[in-house]
């Protein structure tokens, strides 16, 4: 169970219903980079249509594609 709960999306500059006083902003980091990640690995055709039957074969498909986006960094 949480016991404080923050934002984690900020509300826009110019925003009237209220602040940003509660935003998690290394939380918001870790969100951005998931996000970003599940991009990236939508750029897959066979990951993004899940070409893959069985799971096992769809879950090496995506542990390969990681890889493959981990490689260049």
């Amino acid at each position: 169970m949480l016991k404080e709960c923050f934002i984690v999306i900020p509300r826009r500059k110019n925003s009237v219903v209220g602040n940003n006083g509660y935003i998690d902003r290394y939380l918001y980091k870790y969100r951005h980079l998931v996000e970003n990640s599940f991009a990236l690995l939508k750029h897959f055709r066979g990951l993004a249509t899940r070409f893959d039957k069985l799971g096992r074969n769809f879950g090496s498909a995506v542990v390969l594609a990681c890889a493959y986006a981990w490689l260049p960094m």
